[in-house]
């Protein structure tokens, strides 16, 4: 049975981080690594982490530079056999995910698996926000703007030995230049889990994640340019690189 390690970046998380745990540690699948990486907290995150610490392979608390070294920080630490990311603002929907996650991987024979996620309220988590639906992955994808959502991607620890972590040259679309490296330059095997696997919260009205994405699309150009993907990066100057639709209910 492959192990799945799943890495935590938390800072000043107190408020949320609770649930996030839980639904870690209450996951029915029987192999699992958690990983909890902090960046000196000053809140009461620590102590969060405390009530649980028996069943979190490994903590660190120290400063960082972001949340993608974080993260580098946390693959780094990673002995699983798959690698997956849980935000201290998401949760698993319910404690099925990592089985079914560990299927995927299986039937499929992928080196990646992703699936689809709800933003919710972040005082109501039963209230859905919007919906992201990924679809199945075809190569041509990524020139129409798709990306799969990053919390729900799961990859095969190799894959990030072979290839690389995250790119600490970009501050708001290494989530994007990572998944277009592995899928899109790479063409490692994605398999797609159509299930609704994590909820995410979300702070604002609907409009304000559009305009977040409208101001990322610099970076995700970049992102094409670090890969060696410039001819294609030309074509794409007339629309934004990631589709604002997919993230509207």
């Amino acid at each position: 049975m492959e192990k799945i390690s799943i890495i935590t970046v938390t800072y000043n998380s107190a408020q949320t981080l609770e649930q996030t745990i839980q639904t870690v540690l209450a996951q029915t699948y029987p192999n699992v690594e958690y990983i909890i990486v902090d960046g000196k907290s000053i809140d009461n995150t620590l102590a969060v982490i405390e009530k649980y610490r028996d069943r979190i392979a490994t903590v660190v608390s120290e400063k960082d530079d972001g949340l993608y070294h974080a993260l580098n920080k946390g693959i780094a630490l990673a002995t699983g056999d798959i690698i997956g990311i849980l935000h201290a603002d998401d949760f698993y929907i319910d404690n099925s995910v990592l089985t079914k996650v560990a299927e995927t991987f299986t039937s499929k024979k992928a080196d990646a698996v992703y699936a689809d996620l709800y933003y919710v309220d972040k005082d109501n988590t039963d209230k859905i926000v919007r919906t992201w639906r990924s679809g199945e992955y075809k190569t041509a994808n990524f020139l129409w703007g798709w990306m799969p959502p990053h919390p729900t991607f799961f990859v095969k620890r190799d894959v990030y030995i072979k290839h690389g972590a995250f790119n600490l040259t970009l501050r708001t679309s290494a989530d994007y230049e990572i998944m277009l490296r592995l899928l899109y330059r790479h063409k490692i095997k994605a398999a797609y889990l159509q299930k609704f696997i994590i909820k995410m919260r979300v702070g604002g009205q609907s409009n304000a994640s559009v305009k977040n994405r409208v101001k990322a699309n610099n970076e995700d150009r970049l992102a094409w340019k670090l890969n060696d993907l410039t001819p294609y990066f030309f074509t794409l100057t007339l629309k934004p690189l990631r589709k604002i639709t997919q993230f509207i209910k």
